[in-house]
């Protein structure tokens, strides 16, 4: 019952929102009256949203790579070092962004970027590294784990002693023994980045807001409008977490055969 009940919890807004973006009229009611197609229509026809959804996916795709590839030589080294001083330094580091509220990481932007020397507060680059920032740990944790979890150092010894410089233990190795954990954890940033609010609502600029910074706004039209949108957004984020399984399932069939 209480794995029940923590789904209907869960799932029963969303469903909602599903039927208010098809419903005609809502208003003091438990459910939406009328069908229609015309929010939807309305989104696609509004080019703030286009030209949001745009800028959503660019960052998107520019954070998973640029995490990506900060993550795994970051992971790597980490693991390999013997320094304790080094290991705890580097993690807190990466962990600290998840402990940060966003808020702040987000006024320690617009300090620094809105000034006369470095006046690039609202930039799209700003926006990449700023979530950058935010989902660098996801990822970084993922590869540590897996990285132990697999005892690379091991493989690593043994590919050392047979001769194989750092080049091929990493990129023969270290890289492919990491690939399911690259894209699992790009599921997870994929996701985080389409959704990302609060950063980038105080950053971006008016031309290069992404979609749930626009988002707001619908809400304060009709309610079948700003259904429609949050729908939008819901799938443009398991549209890309999706893509980063499929990609990760098709690696590994590569790899297996």
């Amino acid at each position: 019952m209480l794995v029940i009940a923590y789904l209907v919890y869960i799932f029963l807004p969303i469903a909602l929102l599903l039927i208010g973006s098809f419903g005609e009229t809502w208003t003091n009611s438990f459910l939406p009256s009328g069908f229609t197609l015309r929010w939807y229509l309305d989104v696609w026809n509004d080019p703030s949203f286009r030209r949001a959804f745009v800028v959503s996916l660019e960052v998107a795709v520019s954070t998973c790579v640029i995490v990506t590839a900060l993550a795994v030589p970051l992971a790597y080294a980490l693991t390999r070092s013997m320094g304790k001083i080094a290991g705890l330094t580097g993690r807190f580091l990466a962990i600290m962004p998840i402990a940060a509220p966003p808020a702040v990481l987000a006024f320690g932007y617009i300090l620094i970027f809105s000034t006369d020397a470095m006046p690039f507060l609202g930039a799209t680059w700003l926006i990449i590294a700023a979530h950058v920032v935010s989902t660098l740990p996801y990822m970084f944790q993922t590869l540590v784990a897996d990285i132990r979890h697999l005892h690379l150092d091991r493989l690593e010894l043994a590919a050392e002693s047979l001769g194989a410089s750092f080049g091929q233990r990493f990129f023969h190795i270290i890289l492919p023994s990491l690939q399911h954990s690259i894209f699992s954890g790009l599921v997870v940033v994929s996701a985080i980045s389409i959704g990302e609010f609060q950063i980038t609502n105080l950053i971006a600029g008016f031309l290069n807001r992404t979609y749930p910074v626009v988002l707001l706004q619908s809400f304060y039209g009709a309610t079948g409008f700003a259904c429609s949108t949050t729908m939008v957004l819901l799938l443009l984020a398991c549209a890309s977490a999706a893509g980063s399984a499929l990609t990760a399932r098709s690696a590994s069939k590569s790899k297996n055969h």
